[in-house]
């Protein structure tokens, strides 16, 4: 009985803990307070943070954005350096919902350097007993996969019938051949809710199979060119460039691959990527991507790799996590049941394309870096990683909406490295390119031109991989 009795209230204890909301109580610049002047910490630029304390009765909250350094904990408060600049901050206890403090709210549109802001929380407890309402969504073909709030919903017969809490959700209708359909329904506490959506079948257009690129005062056609890494020449990532004739109609694709496990691939319209001023050997150069392609929105994740191989390789753990410590082989055994799971045609980028994604594409602003110039807004490197990869897409994205490539794990691409062809493979196979630099990397290797090459046999826990997609 005595047992019985403790597991109750061990269970109205979880369900009370769980039951509670971080809010804030408010946010404010103080100009008298000058912790920040007396304890002043520097940005990657030299220029003087802002300070905001952040006061919270919990232990073990939290943070993220921005930041500079470590958090300090101090007696009842929190001390979390930004950069000026910054517009938002994310704030997380394991026992509490996160909260995303936007500062514009609260009258302060971003941070101004050397000034100290306080910013409190409180924890509310919400009611326990979440109202629910029934969503049933109708769909042709009846071949089709419903995603709703992102997590795949078996269906029967062309139906789709979920409990969900009342409130808005966001649902998705997908298939093969057929345009997809997405949007948000409302579920009130009144009545059920009903959809009913017929997909259109896909009007497919034909793509000229080409790859061409072309060498402008180029001084030698054996010239290495530094910044794509020391020992990789140009022609040996453009004439790989072969992309497959395309009819991709879609901007976005989401490929379902269990419950709560899906891709997002972005698509990449055919351009020219022109580079070579100031490159060592190379006065200009010009290659033309002339099919349109997709690519991951993400690095790969450990949850993506769990669900297609059943196991997870990576050192650092967790399911938002790229996967990392996998070789080129693991990458194409990986690939090869990720494409019999969906039968679909993925595969590795090439590292031209995979340089051109992260310019940008058709859309690039000439960043140094995939995003942005300044690469603590999109990249977890050296000098903000705290020597360990990030969850993905927790970055800035760049100009197509890619993240992360930019720092976070070396990617490996589909190319022949340069020493496979001026010498006999090494003991860990023929050589392979890697892209985009990673958490313990400085500002040099992650620019959008830096390529390296590593044997396709090797592995560590800087690499991982991103997805490309041919029709």
């Amino acid at each position: 009985m005595r047992k019985l009795i403790a597991i109750i209230l061990l269970l109205l204890i979880v369900g009370r803990v769980e039951g509670q909301d971080l809010a804030v109580k408010y946010f404010t610049l103080v100009p008298s307070d000058l912790s920040v002047q007396i304890q002043p910490r520097k940005d990657l630029n030299g220029k003087n943070c802002a300070l905001v304390k952040v006061g919270i009765g919990l232990q073990g909250v939290q943070f993220e954005g921005n930041i500079m350094g470590e958090i300090a904990n101090k007696v009842g408060e929190y001390w979390v350096y930004m950069p000026r600049g910054c517009r938002m901050l994310k704030v997380k206890h394991p026992n509490c919902s996160p909260i995303m403090v936007t500062f514009a709210n609260f009258g302060i549109e971003k941070l101004e350097s050397n000034r100290t802001y306080q910013l409190t929380l409180k924890v509310s407890n919400v009611p326990q007993t979440v109202q629910q309402q029934t969503l049933t969504i109708r769909y042709s073909p009846s071949s089709a996969m419903v995603l709703i709030d992102s997590k795949l919903i078996k269906g029967s017969n062309g139906i789709v019938k979920t409990t969900l809490p009342i409130g808005q959700h966001s649902y998705m209708v997908i298939c093969d051949g057929y345009e997809s359909e997405e949007g948000t329904v409302k579920l009130k506490g009144s009545s059920p809710s009903n959809l009913q959506v017929a997909l259109n079948k896909e009007i497919l257009s034909t793509g000229k199979n080409e790859s061409t690129f072309t060498k402008e005062e180029q001084q030698t056609a054996q010239t290495d060119v530094t910044s794509l890494g020391e020992s990789t020449s140009i022609q040996n990532i453009a004439h790989q460039i072969n992309s497959t004739t395309s009819s991709f109609t879609e901007e976005r694709i989401t490929i379902p691959i269990k419950e709560g496990v899906c891709i997002e691939m972005v698509k990449v319209e055919k351009g020219t990527i022109s580079f070579g001023k100031g490159i060592k050997g190379i006065t200009k150069f010009v290659a033309n991507v002339s099919n349109d392609y997709y690519i991951g929105k993400f690095e790969v994740t450990q949850a993506l790799w769990q669900a297609v191989m059943g196991s997870n390789p990576a050192k650092n753990k967790g399911d938002n996590l790229p996967v990392e410590k996998v070789t080129w082989t693991e990458c194409q055994d990986f690939i090869k049941k990720l494409n019999e799971l969906t039968g679909k045609n993925f595969r590795l980028p090439t590292a031209l394309e995979w340089v051109y994604a992260a310019r940008g594409g058709s859309k690039s602003s000439g960043y140094k870096y995939s995003g942005s110039n300044k690469l603590s807004e999109v990249a977890w490197f050296d000098s903000n990683s705290k020597d360990k990869t990030h969850p993905v897409g927790t970055k800035m994205p760049n100009e197509l909406g890619l993240y992360d490539m930019s720092g976070n794990v070396w990617e490996w691409c589909q190319d022949l490295g340069k020493s496979t062809k001026k010498s006999s493979k090494s003991l860990h196979g023929a050589s392979r390119i890697l892209c985009g630099g990673s958490w313990s990397d400085n500002a040099k290797y992650c620019t959008s031109l830096y390529l390296d090459e590593k044997p396709e046999g090797f592995y560590s826990i800087y690499m991982g991989m991103r997805l490309a997609l041919s029709e």
